[in-house]
């Protein structure tokens, strides 16, 4: 890749990327009324330059009654997004979910101050 290609590429990943993050904020946890990326669910996004996209996630709980329906509507989603060829989303428990993770957004709206 030659250097002015470069900053083209990066413009493109972090696009994509936002419009990624903008989808994932429209999937929630049913038990929970903020979306899975404000509750802090979301670890990492990674999109490469060919469209695969790399998700990292992890839930509440192990015992999550949602937790083959949320990762699967994530990925869903995800694969919506303009540019994106797949999706792989990986739950993840290192490290564990805890309410320090939510935006200050998701602590206002839940009652955490």
């Amino acid at each position: 890749m030659d250097s002015e290609a470069a900053p083209a590429v990066a413009t493109e990943k972090t696009r994509m990327e936002s419009a990624i993050v903008d989808v994932i904020k429209t999937v929630f946890d049913p038990e929970i009324p903020v979306n899975v990326y404000e509750i802090g669910l979301i670890y990492n996004v990674d999109a490469a330059p060919d469209g695969r996209v790399e998700i990292k996630m992890t839930l509440t709980s192990p015992g999550c009654p949602a937790a083959q329906e949320i990762p699967a509507e994530v990925k869903s989603r995800v694969e919506s997004v303009a540019g994106v060829t797949s999706c792989d989303v990986e739950i993840v428990w290192d490290p564990a979910w805890n309410p320090s993770m939510m935006s200050e957004a998701a602590r206002l709206q839940l009652g955490f101050f």
